[in-house]
């Protein structure tokens, strides 16, 4: 689930808790990415496995993973992921969120909360770059 998007309180049991939505600017490779993150049932020790594999089926990059403390709500731990822009050769830099409850897996887009975080993650895509 995009951070953008309303989050439900009671979905109906004919409602699926983590489909995505299209919306305006929604790449098909981010589209792609929520739909293999949607299957997730390893729990809290497999998630950066499961999110190392589905960035790399779309031609993206998990760059690390490190505790949420905090800066997430409902978030226990905080994929940093680069995914190719629609149209383009550059890469954007999205967040997968394994909430605590240690069984959903959201995306989020970098937004002024998580700026530094972003920041950080392009300050280590160059670093690696110049290696």
């Amino acid at each position: 689930m995009l951070s953008s998007e309303p989050k439900t309180t009671a979905p109906s049991a004919a409602t699926p808790t983590a489909a995505p939505v299209s919306e305006p600017g929604l790449t098909m490779e981010l589209l792609e990415l929520e739909l293999s993150l949607d299957g997730f049932t390893t729990g809290p020790d497999g998630f950066a496995a499961h999110v190392r594999a589905a960035a790399a089926a779309i031609d993206g990059a998990f760059l690390f993973e490190l505790p949420a403390s905090g800066l997430l709500d409902d978030c226990d731990r905080i994929a940093v992921l680069r995914i190719p822009r629609e149209g383009s050769a550059a890469m954007a830099t999205i967040f997968a969120c394994l909430e605590t409850d240690g069984a959903t897996i959201r995306i989020e887009t970098p937004d002024e909360k998580t700026a530094d975080l972003k920041n950080f993650a392009e300050a280590f895509v160059d670093v690696l770059q110049r290696i």
